[in-house]
């Protein structure tokens, strides 16, 4: 979706925290990785501990809307002793890239196996009101733009004719050694953030990106959800 605000720019007004965001998700029946909010080293320990390596470290800050352009990800952390010194670089990282940040804690998730990565979104287009958008994601997201949208709140054959619509379609059904992706839960992801969309007027903006793509199953990996002013 739209990167509106620069990194050091300040807070973006409206920005659910990523912890806050991953419940709201919960609640639609919206697959995300085992995690939890650390604010020392030690906690973050203790989480990877309980949720598995390799972890992934997240900084949580309202000024860090997209958090890889701070700084503020750390992925493939293996062992107790990278968690505490990965943390400590992180925010180091980060406080260097935004002066003064409100820093929050830092996010530990249990890192997801590879797959296919797509990119799910909604807006609130001010003619037609809520809309979901759904593409496949790298290269396809940030160069061709291959993606289609629904009026939000869809059901599950509007959601197939969203899958049809893109230019890299057949990659979901398995091409060059590829496994074909599970349709069926990508269909009923994009209901169920159509129908977030559609229940909660308060969300201007809403990004999952990327989400893996499984041959069974899929996760959505990072979750930026912003409210209106």
């Amino acid at each position: 979706m739209m990167r509106e605000n620069d990194p050091a720019a300040g807070p973006i007004s409206g920005l659910v925290a990523e912890p806050d965001a991953a419940g709201i998700l919960a609640r639609y029946g919206i697959p995300y990785p085992d995690h939890g909010l650390a604010r020392s080293a030690a906690q973050a320990v203790e989480l990877a501990e309980r949720i598995g390596f390799p972890a992934v470290l997240k900084v949580v800050s309202p000024q860090a809307s997209h958090k890889t352009d701070v700084g503020g990800v750390v992925l493939n952390v293996g062992s107790a002793d990278e968690v505490r010194t990965q943390y400590d670089l992180l925010l180091d990282r980060v406080r260097v890239a935004v002066p003064g940040i409100d820093i929050q804690g830092v996010l530990v998730a249990r890192q997801a196996g590879p797959g296919l990565e797509a990119i799910v979104g909604g807006i609130v287009d001010p003619v037609f009101g809520p809309v979901v958008m759904f593409g496949l994601g790298g290269i396809f997201a940030e160069v061709i733009a291959d993606v289609s949208f629904g009026l939000a709140p869809i059901e599950e054959t509007d959601a197939a004719d969203m899958i049809e619509e893109i230019k890299g379609h057949a990659l979901l059904l398995g091409r060059r050694g590829m496994p074909p992706r599970d349709l069926g839960a990508v269909k009923r992801l994009l209901v169920s953030v159509s129908r977030l969309m559609a229940d909660r007027p308060e969300i201007r903006e809403l990004d999952l990106n990327p989400v893996m793509l499984y041959p069974e199953g899929l996760l959505a990996l990072d979750a930026r959800i912003v409210l209106r002013s």
